[in-house]
């Protein structure tokens, strides 16, 4: 009997920012991981600065301004795509939802991951299905659910 080789998945982090307060390389890796439906698959995660954010979302998606994460996923026969988070605007959206920035990065990782394996919030009924799927896969990492938003008191 042949046995066939599972691969493990190649997650890359890149940082085009600052170290500084973000959370290790480490970290984006096991949340991935926990998002992903299968073994084989090739993410790079790259961390940007908001002029790269900005120019990035106005190239792909036309809207002048950056954001928090956008996916980018790429025709092969595995699982391959890209991650760019926008560091200064998911510092500010944790802040203003009174959120753990650490929490909010895995949630947008465990996100991003999810819209490359195909998942989409498009109709309400794909967006609850996503939503439960993310707030799933965060408990399983003891992380409590990004849809509660507490904002922070004045």
């Amino acid at each position: 009997m042949r046995r066939t080789k599972v691969r493990a998945p190649t997650l890359a982090v890149q940082y085009a920012v600052s170290r500084k307060g973000l959370p290790a390389a480490n970290s984006f890796r096991l949340w991935a991981s926990a998002a992903l439906e299968r073994s084989a698959a090739q993410i790079t995660i790259r961390l940007v600065n908001a002029r790269e954010g900005r120019a990035l979302n106005r190239a792909y998606r036309g809207k002048d301004y950056p954001t928090n994460i956008l996916s980018f996923v790429y025709e092969l026969p595995e699982l391959s795509g890209d991650l760019v988070l926008c560091a200064p605007v998911i510092t500010k959206e944790a802040r203003a939802q009174g959120k753990r920035l650490r929490d909010h990065y895995a949630h947008l990782i465990v996100h991003g991951t999810l819209h490359l394996q195909g998942w989409d919030h498009q109709s309400s009924r794909s967006a609850s299905k996503m939503e439960r799927r993310e707030i799933a896969i965060l408990a399983t990492l003891g992380i409590a659910d990004p849809y509660v938003i507490e904002t922070p008191e004045q």
